[in-house]
């Protein structure tokens, strides 16, 4: 099967689901964009690498890093490989010394080992045109869903930070960063260093 190269570019609060987050793939020299709603945990872990942030305690994530190359297994590349119902499923590829492994996994932990292990990652080309038939499908006027309710705000926007004082988003990331919830922490950081 023809595989297609996707690259993370975007990462933020789900529009569909207010305790969700969205990270978006898109198709690399291509126009395709993919996004897949994952948790917070997996979002968080994800940010973490993509932002560069030290952590005091490592991650599951890194955990799982840490364990497969203390066993000396790398992971070549993760493969999204099916979606049904809207749910993906993937693949992880790893080589050890004498074989080639392929493990199913959630597409967002696939997702956070491939960031911590500089690793691509694919879709299949029929997954695609399979997405793309649904999307055609959904825009059928017999088929379009009822609209969801309107999402809650977030605790934290671009305005909120802005009406606080440096002291109090200093001590605001201090906060988030000790209950390690690094996606706000990100926000709060990008303001900090809009005002120095």
């Amino acid at each position: 099967m023809r595989k297609i190269e996707l690259e993370i570019v975007a990462l933020s609060h789900s529009v569909t689901q207010s305790t969700s987050y969205a990270i978006v793939l898109a198709e690399v020299n291509g126009t395709q964009r993919l996004p897949i709603v994952i948790g917070p945990m997996e979002a968080q872990s994800i940010a973490v690498v993509l932002e560069n942030m030290q952590i005091s305690r490592p991650l599951t994530h890194d955990l799982m890093k840490n364990f497969m190359k203390a066993l000396n297994v790398d992971l070549q590349e993760i493969i999204i490989s099916d979606v049904q119902e809207g749910i993906f499923f993937s693949k992880l590829i790893c080589h050890t010394e004498n074989d080639i492994l392929e493990i199913d996994s959630r597409t967002s932990d696939a997702l956070a080992l491939a960031v911590r292990f500089g690793c691509p990652i694919y879709i299949y080309e029929d997954v695609l045109k399979k997405l793309e038939k649904e999307d055609k499908k959904m825009s059928e006027p017999s088929s379009m869903p009822e609209p969801d309710e309107p999402e809650k705000a977030a605790p934290l926007t671009e305005g909120s930070l802005s009406r606080m004082t440096l002291e109090e988003l200093e001590q605001l990331l201090q906060e988030v960063l000790d209950q390690e919830d690094y996606i706000r922490a990100i926000a709060i950081r990008d303001e900090i260093n809009k005002r120095k």
